[in-house]
């Protein structure tokens, strides 16, 4: 268990401590996030996007089990962790993804409107004005109002192919989910996924648009969701493995 907490520790841990708030990760402390769920059926491991790593921990799990299991995934932590440190910066010459290919950042103070610029293939150019600490904020909002243009767009599309309208829209900075729709037909969504390919972003809108008909993940929503979007299943597999990143992101 050395790996990941130091044995000492281990054995004199207090019991009103039952879990350790940091653990000792290639030299460095990083804070852990043990949480036990009363629906959990296995121990599940993740990093947050603050950079957390997040324990879930099924009801009555013995605390030795749940050390090992991180003991066991200590390479995948440590490998998790070293690819945040190249996440993205929302500075001056930045790189952001923007709809599956690259936005550079440029900062030019004197610019009265952000001003987004389309280069060559693969490759987009967004002009910010203002003061240099506005600058995220102003690409964020920038980002917003794409990913309402798009998102909306797709909603709509889908929305017709099930003969149902939404009640509402709305976009949200969340980093738990991408979208989410009530039993009122109220959506909402994630403006990260302005940053997925666009193809990613139009099966989001088809997966809440399904819940309209569907408000489960049964074999029938899965096939309505097929049906309204044929990409389903490698945007699913993108968000999987690329989701994480732009997550992490911070404006």
């Amino acid at each position: 268990m050395n790996g990941f907490l130091p044995a000492f520790l281990t054995r004199h841990l207090p019991s009103r401590e039952k879990y350790p708030k940091n653990l000792l990760i290639s030299g460095q402390n990083v804070p852990v996030d043990f949480r036990e769920h009363p629906t959990a059926k296995r121990l599940i491991l993740k990093i947050t996007s603050t950079g957390t790593v997040a324990v879930t921990i099924p009801r009555r799990t013995a605390r030795k089990t749940v050390l090992a299991f991180l003991d066991r995934h200590q390479d995948w932590v440590n490998q998790r962790l070293a690819e945040r440190q190249d996440v993205p910066q929302v500075a001056h010459g930045g790189v952001l993804p923007f709809r599956g290919k690259r936005l550079e950042i440029l900062h030019e103070p004197g610019l009265r409107a952000t001003r987004l610029e389309n280069c060559e293939a693969g490759h987009f150019r967004l002009h910010v004005g203002g003061e240099a600490m506005h600058l995220p904020r102003r690409v964020k909002d920038f980002l917003v109002r794409e990913a309402r243009k798009q998102l909306q767009s797709s909603v709509d599309r889908h929305s017709q192919a099930v003969g149902m309208r939404p009640a509402s829209m709305t976009l949200k900075d969340t980093t738990t989910r991408w979208g989410s729709c009530t039993h009122a037909r109220g959506l909402s969504f994630s403006f990260r996924i302005i940053m997925a390919p666009p193809a990613v972003l139009d099966y989001l809108a088809a997966h809440e648009v399904a819940h309209f008909v569907e408000m489960n993940h049964s074999p029938r929503f899965w096939a309505l969701c097929h049906q309204l979007c044929p990409q389903t299943d490698s945007a699913m597999a993108w968000l999987k493995t690329n989701g994480q990143q732009l997550q992490a992101i911070r404006f």
